[in-house]
């Protein structure tokens, strides 16, 4: 099947049924033609949809079509249905409001993409004689209400059991006109085929459940719930009370004072109703999500015991590639939150929060986590996807990347601190940083064919913003967003540079889409973003590295930046920048002084400029603000502030706080790379270096990663001055093997063991 062969019409419910309408289209199979062989359905929907088929649902699918730009790409999903067909079969359609329609962003707006739910589908089936019989929604569905009285991904969803109608989705529900009377028909709208578009991600799923490890009570007399992990999705039970009774669940991450944490929910309700039956109700809220490791039971018949319960984990179906485990329980820990953090946040699109009222795709975050998400998980597909939207978006806003994809912002008051959009350096170069960062990760080409022309289109609007000496000096930038030593109030109140950071983000990226054109062929482009890099790298070293080889604000996110980024022009002053680098390190007593921008880099700095001491005790520090803060304070999540809770285990009383943020974890690059030892030395780790760098405080490591071509594996042991190295390499694959000596060999495929004295270096 093609595009070209729909013949669907978008179809709207005639009464909205509290926006949670059922559409139903029963249909009996046509003779003549022999046995069913193939039957697929395609659907999508303005909101969301759950679709089954005779009461089945056609896939293991939830939340679908997800949230893509709206305006440009409307995603479709297929199932194959063969087994489900019946003489008589009825297609089952469960609609939201989802992000189409619900709340986005922190304005209290809805209805930003439009205000009708609609449903697009067809359900075509092949005969054993090649015949194909299809049924696409049209004006002949029907439409009736569901249980749900209420649904916003924000602020939960209200399921009323007594609504409930058995068998609504299977045949013969609606003959005889019972119980017909609250069913309605359907209407045709206006819609442009030309949006639907193949999805390139999987779809988001239930991937699993966690229950609870203690129900006990606040002090205000509360029933609480704690799940042990920091996760995304709902619960689910099944309960028997009195018909009408009523069930509230809040949720929350954290407890404050021992009460449930919402204030940085901000206005998120993130609050599930449910409403008895009087027989025995399953609840299932499937139209909204949480981010929660807490829930409040309010209601609940008799008493809750933790059996009564489970949370079902939701995010995008992603395959889990890269592994880590190490001799020290914290950084253990640290890794989970990292992947926790991952999968809450890689829900249909990579967000920054889920449960608070903002859940967007935040470009800076994502730029500086591609590759440690590619490593933990196999993201191709996933990113190649959302960055399709942000090309679309770019595409509207004359080269513009914004700082969130899908850009809700372009509908919502700007706010006072933030100036008219413009270019952001970090957050804009996600157009370049994570095709890049899948080109590395994965090897295909393709990648980088499908985005040139957005990745080259930011860097002519950016070389356009350019000032005549070859700075980005000028506009609003983010910066080294969060500081730990800026306000609660103010997180774009840094000590590095706005326009230092800039520069320097906007000299890499020259340097990737140059790079990107040459792959391509694209000669002319290459030696013109050649140039420009040139000249951004002349300019930094003109106007921000005095003779000395100080960076202008002589603080640890300038020197990361410039060593990470290569802009230094000269050995000298490189060696300075890490020698610098390493002594603020140690003068700040090894806790983190780096925001959103230095963060990602500080690390791989200090080791390729030698300073490996120095990387591991800034990774072990446990005071704050560090990695290992929060893991000290039970996180099982990584934080979007260092001190998203503070000592004294009070919330942080800035108005932006989350619990689930992943770009901090972005460090989890430089655990596989420096302590786990694994990179690649040809893109998709066609060859590999494998390079273990040990230091003190972690005595033995263990990492793995599935590549394109098989699976790579490290694990070392440090013991007493001896080091030991077993390197497994894929068949047919070469990798150059470095150890603590500087010892270099040179394998092809299969398992190698080495030892080495630390210590001592091979001449």
């Amino acid at each position: 099947m093609t595009s070209a062969s729909w013949l669907a019409a978008m179809i709207t419910p005639r009464n909205d049924f509290d926006g949670a309408p059922l559409l139903r289209k029963e249909f009996t199979l046509e003779d003549g033609h022999g046995a069913v062989v193939k039957a697929t359905l395609r659907a999508t929907a303005l909101g969301v949809y759950e679709a089954s088929i005779n009461g089945v649902p056609a896939g293991p699918d939830v939340l679908s079509p997800g949230w893509s730009s709206y305006e440009w790409r409307l995603r479709h999903r297929s199932y194959d249905v063969t087994a489900l067909i019946r003489p008589t079969t009825v297609i089952g359609i469960e609609l939201g409001n989802g992000w189409y329609r619900g709340r986005l962003a922190w304005h209290g707006l809805s209805n930003l993409y439009g205000s009708e739910l609609g449903f697009f589908g067809q359900l075509d089936i092949e005969f054993e004689d090649g015949y194909v019989q299809t049924v696409a929604s049209d004006a002949s569905w029907q439409a009736g209400p569901s249980a749900t009285t209420f649904n916003d991904l924000y602020d939960g969803q209200t399921i009323d059991a007594r609504r409930l109608q058995q068998g609504w989705a299977e045949p013969g529900f609606l003959r005889d006109g019972a119980p017909g009377a609250e069913w309605t028909g359907v209407s045709e709208v206006a819609f442009d085929a030309g949006r639907l578009a193949e999805p390139v991600g999987p779809p988001v799923v239930r991937a699993g459940v966690v229950r609870p490890v203690n129900v006990f009570s606040s002090p205000s007399g509360k029933t609480l719930v704690d799940f042990g992990q920091n996760l995304v999705g709902w619960l689910r039970f099944t309960v028997q009370g009195e018909a009408g009774h009523t069930i509230t669940i809040r949720h929350a991450e954290v407890l404050e004072g021992g009460e449930l944490g919402v204030r940085p929910l901000r206005s998120a309700k993130a609050e599930d109703t449910f409403i008895l039956s009087g027989g025995q109700d399953s609840f299932e809220p499937t139209k909204t999500f949480h981010g929660f490791r807490y829930a409040e039971i309010t209601g609940w018949p008799g008493t809750l015991a933790a059996e009564d319960l489970e949370a079902v984990v939701v995010h995008s179906d992603l395959e889990r590639t890269g592994t880590f485990e190490c001799s020290n329980d914290l950084v253990n820990q640290l890794h989970r939150n990292i992947v926790w953090g991952l999968r809450g946040n890689f829900l249909d699109l990579p967000t920054d929060c889920p449960q608070r009222d903002e859940r967007l795709g935040w470009t800076g975050d994502i730029a500086v986590f591609a590759p440690t998400a590619a490593y933990l998980y196999d993201v191709k597909g996933f990113l190649q996807d959302w960055l399709l939207d942000l090309a679309a978006e770019q595409k509207a806003q004359d080269g513009l990347v914004p700082i969130t994809v899908p850009d809700v912002l372009k509908y919502c008051p700007q706010p006072p601190e933030f100036p008219s959009p413009e270019s952001s350096a970090l957050w804009s170069e996600a157009s370049v940083w994570v095709p890049w960062a899948l080109w590395e990760a994965y090897g295909d080409l393709s990648v980088l064919e499908n985005q040139y022309e957005s990745m080259s289109a930011h860097m002519r609007r950016v070389e356009g913003l350019l000032s005549p000496a070859g700075l980005w000096d000028s506009g609003f930038q983010f910066g080294d967003w969060l500081d730990p030593d800026a306000a609660p109030d103010q997180p774009w109140a840094a000590k590095a540079d706005t326009a230092v950071v800039a520069t320097a983000c906007m000299y890499r990226t020259a340097r990737l889409t140059a790079q990107a054109a040459g792959l391509l062929g694209k000669h002319d482009d290459e030696a013109h973003f050649e140039a420009l890099a040139d000249r951004v790298r002349n300019a930094f070293a003109g106007h921000y590295v005095a003779p000395g080889g100080t960076i202008r604000s002589d603080c640890t996110t300038v020197y990361a930046l410039a060593i990470a980024f290569d802009v230094l022009q000269t050995a000298e002053l490189r060696e300075f920048a890490g020698n610098r680098l390493a002594e603020l390190v140690r003068d700040n007593g090894y806790r983190v002084s780096t925001g959103f921008a230095g963060t990602p880099f500080i690390t791989h700095a200090l080791t390729d400029t030698g300073h490996v001491d120095e990387a591991y005790r800034l990774l072990l520090e446990e005071g704050c603000p560090s990695w290992l803060y929060p893991v000290a304070m039970g996180a099982t999540t990584v934080w979007e502030r260092w001190d998203s809770m503070l000592p004294d285990g009070t919330i942080n009383p800035g108005e932006m706080t989350s619990f689930n943020h992943y770009a901090l974890g972005a460090v989890a690059d430089w655990m596989h790379k420096a302590i786990g030892g694994i990179r690649p030395l040809e893109p998709g780790y066609a060859r590999v270096l494998i390079q273990p760098q040990p230091g003190e405080g972690i005595d033995w490591a263990r990492t793995s990663l599935k590549t394109p071509h098989g699976e790579v594996g490290v694990a070392w042991t440090s013991d007493g001055g001896e080091f030991r190295l077993e390197a497994t390499v894929p068949d047919g694959v070469a990798a150059d093997i470095v150890l603590p000596d500087g010892a270099r060999r040179g394998v092809i495929g299969g398992t190698h063991r080495f030892e080495a004295e630390l210590g001592v270096v091979v001449k």
